[in-house]
């Protein structure tokens, strides 16, 4: 398969030839776009089918919204919604990403047959999960967090956002390697809209090459976020709701292929895998120029 996009891998995953498409499944009541939808496990499964039938790559399981605001779960619910989500698609053969910030849960979907975790809080907050992650083998999401989100967007304050970033992201990623992560099985989230305002989450997209300088591939989640409510809002009329953000996230799809993100994650999938697939084709027409490819950071950015 050709790779010679120069796109950075993950050990423990299947390999793509093009930027990922992560589709979401949030097993909650309140999360920001959809939640309630997929709240019993049966609905949650076909759902999550249903994004691998639209061309997701992987799938990603929450039972706990990261909404600004929203209040945490305790462990037994999330355990509850969570692992027979997990366990009946791994079972239908999907890669299954569990999205949480407990270990036990995370443990849990592993057994379960999850092969990635996703850690909102890079680890932080739960002093366990590096551990069990690492006894697992697993691949780690580590994305940037500057504290939870219950009273609203905390310490969102940056003199150089793209810098602040990717040190914190650096840091972290040192301490996730030395409590026994192997360093192929590190994934980078710049974190957009968590301690983010609009001009932050554009910056950062802005500048995806500097994240990639990180040396770990990387994950993309604009979906329906805030600051593409506002980007379509203009200055002055309310942003449109979440689910009228679709066409704005596949354009933040493609544009992070073409970065060379690893893979981006969304809630709508058909319109970002045709994004990634498109992008993809248009590299493989020009075999003398590689954009995404580390070494080309800089052009890739332009």
């Amino acid at each position: 398969m050709s790779t010679h996009s120069g796109r950075r891998q993950v050990a423990g995953l299947p390999h793509w030839d093009r930027c990922a498409v992560m589709g979401v499944v949030n097993v909650t009541p309140d999360s920001f776009s959809d939640g309630g939808r997929w709240f019993d496990t049966s609905t949650a499964v076909k759902h999550g089918l249903d994004l691998v039938a639209q061309g997701a790559d992987l799938v990603d399981v929450g039972g706990e919204s990261t909404r600004p605001g929203a209040t945490r779960v305790d462990e037994a619910e999330e355990l509850r919604r969570v692992i027979p989500v997990v366990r009946g698609l791994a079972a239908e053969g999907v890669t299954v990403s569990v999205d949480t910030m407990r270990a036990s849960v995370a443990e849990r979907s592993l057994a379960a047959g999850a092969a990635l975790v996703n850690d909102v809080s890079g680890g932080l907050a739960d002093p366990a999960m590096i551990g069990v992650v690492a006894a697992a083998g697993a691949p780690f999401v580590v994305m940037h967090w500057r504290g939870f989100l219950e009273g609203g967007n905390v310490r969102g304050v940056y003199e150089d956002v793209v810098a602040e970033v990717a040190d914190e992201l650096h840091a972290r990623v040192e301490a996730v390697l030395e409590g026994g992560i192997a360093a192929d099985r590190v994934i980078v989230d710049p974190g957009l809209g968590f301690s983010k305002d609009a001009a932050h989450d554009l910056a950062l997209l802005a500048r995806l090459d500097r994240l990639l300088g990180l040396g770990h591939p990387l994950l993309v989640a604009a979906s329906r976020k805030r600051f593409l409510g506002r980007v379509l809002a203009g200055p002055d009329a309310p942003p449109p709701p979440a689910r009228e953000r679709d066409a704005a996230t596949a354009a933040v799809s493609a544009l992070s292929a073409r970065a060379g993100a690893w893979a981006v994650r969304v809630h709508e999938v058909r319109a970002s895998a045709d994004a990634v697939r498109v992008v993809h084709a248009i590299q493989e027409a020009r075999p003398d120029d590689h954009p995404t490819s580390p070494e080309h950071g800089a052009e890739g950015a332009r």
